[in-house]
């Protein structure tokens, strides 16, 4: 398979990914996503939660259908978006909250390691990375 095209496939798979992670914040999963806000967020946890769904919502669907002269800017965007919620990931750890099966220090811990591989994948999708 050529490269682009893995990188393509690579791009659809994370905007699903992020359009359902969105869904979630908004229904099946909002009270789960509710444990990852850290405390010195000044809105409401609820509130976060809902915003930050439709942001993921909107930035998944702009790396499926974006024109490609879009491609790096989004891919930087959605970057930027794993890189600021990762204190969340943080305060889920160091708060101890269990959630998505996070259900000990060793689970919350090893999660930690996902979100630069996030971040790498939306730069690395999206032609940011060579």
């Amino acid at each position: 398979m050529k490269e682009e095209n893995t990188k393509k496939i690579a791009k659809i798979a994370l905007g699903a990914g992020l359009i359902f992670a969105g869904i979630g914040h908004l229904t099946f999963a909002r009270k789960a996503f509710q444990a990852q806000v850290p405390n010195w967020v000044p809105l409401k946890k609820d509130d976060t939660v809902i915003q930050s769904g439709l942001v993921e919502i909107a930035l998944g669907t702009a790396l499926i259908f974006a024109p490609e002269k879009h491609k790096k800017t989004v891919g930087k965007i959605a970057a930027g978006l794993f890189t600021a919620v990762f204190p969340g990931n943080i305060a889920q750890y160091r708060n101890k909250r269990s959630a998505f099966g996070l259900d000990t220090d060793t689970k919350r811990f090893g999660r930690l390691f996902f979100q630069p591989v996030l971040v790498y994948w939306a730069l690395r999708s999206t032609g940011n990375i060579k």
